[in-house]
């Protein structure tokens, strides 16, 4: 069923993690309803979609980070293309950031 994706260690534990916020986001929400607020986002968001939002810009800075991949490695002289773990740890902080402060 799910032959066609390239199921690594990264994409799994990427999923899982999202799979992991969504859930723990619905538990938070039922304990304490969320209040619209505003932070660096040019709009009032609720944590929702501060989520959301994080979600898409994760996923976005993961897709750039595995399409420039040769890039980077030609820029840095690496002897190989940087571990997609970088771009996993740098996207769950984005996240993290659009969640606190967005």
């Amino acid at each position: 069923m799910l032959g066609w994706m390239a199921w690594t260690l990264p994409v799994a534990v990427f999923f899982i993690s999202i799979a992991l916020m969504l859930v723990g986001m619905t538990i938070w929400e039922i304990r304490s309803p969320t209040v619209e607020r505003r932070g660096f986002l040019p709009m009032k968001t609720t944590r929702g979609d501060r989520l959301f939002i994080g979600l898409l810009a994760a996923a976005y800075l993961n897709l750039l980070f595995l399409g420039f991949g040769s890039r980077i490695e030609a820029l840095l002289n690496l002897q190989a293309e940087p571990s997609i773990w970088i771009s996993f740890v740098l996207s769950m902080g984005l996240l993290g950031l659009i969640m606190n402060k967005g």
